[in-house]
């Protein structure tokens, strides 16, 4: 290798690990609908649709989709009701749907633990050691996972929903900043919306006291 080759090789960037997204959301819905009639053919769209969160008129886009690819079958049943019936297509569909979801959530839940250890000893290498964590989620409960053995300390979990005197997986919470405990940094966990909140707590705290994990830019909803 020639002296110039060495110097172009070493002035290239590191390239960056590779992060694996949370499970896509079409494919969740999807899930969701074919395990909710395998466990209950006679459930009705709109109890469907509660159970998975989603707006009724989704749950039957969906629901038409299946009935489309030829996973669901339609009987009509006394009273004006309908009962639905996975095929043996929609059996075969649903499994490596779960599969794939097991497989990414893993992947994900992984990805997000290195990436949250790796804030928290930045933390402590800054001296920030009082760590709050802001947005009540499976990433904050990630973050709490991730803290343990680490010379950092989780003083409170921010989240506007908080009740007086409840506790997150052991930590206090917070329904407000002026109710926070002395604190050095604040970790975004919030997993819908992390932008936004970052952007308001970064208006009243300074923009040095707040930070996000690059795992969030992978989950749906951060902007």
């Amino acid at each position: 290798m020639t002296d110039a080759a060495a110097l172009d090789r070493r002035r290239k960037p590191k390239a960056e690990p590779e992060m694996v997204a949370a499970p896509r959301g079409d494919d969740t819905i999807m899930l969701g609908v074919l395990s909710s009639i395998e466990a209950e053919p006679h459930v009705s769209q709109r109890s469907m649709s509660s159970r998975m969160g989603v707006a009724l008129g989704l749950t039957n886009a969906y629901l038409k989709r299946c009935v489309t690819k030829g996973w669901v079958k339609i009987q009509a049943v006394p009273r004006r009701r309908y009962a639905y019936y996975l095929t043996p297509q929609g059996f075969a569909e649903k499994a490596r749907l779960s599969g794939e979801y097991l497989a990414s959530s893993l992947q994900f839940f992984r990805r997000a633990r290195a990436d949250i250890a790796d804030t928290l000893k930045r933390f402590d290498h800054e001296g920030r050691r009082r760590v709050v964590l802001a947005g009540r989620s499976d990433l904050a409960e990630i973050a709490i996972l991730s803290a343990e053995g680490q010379n950092v300390r989780l003083v409170a979990v921010l989240d506007e929903t908080a009740l007086p005197g409840e506790v997150f997986h052991g930590v206090a919470m917070a329904s407000d900043v002026a109710a926070l405990p002395p604190f050095d940094v604040v970790l975004i966990t919030a997993t819908e919306r992390a932008d936004k909140l970052n952007a308001d707590l970064s208006q009243r705290l300074g923009a040095d006291r707040v930070v996000t994990p690059r795992i969030t830019r992978f989950i749906g909803g951060s902007a």
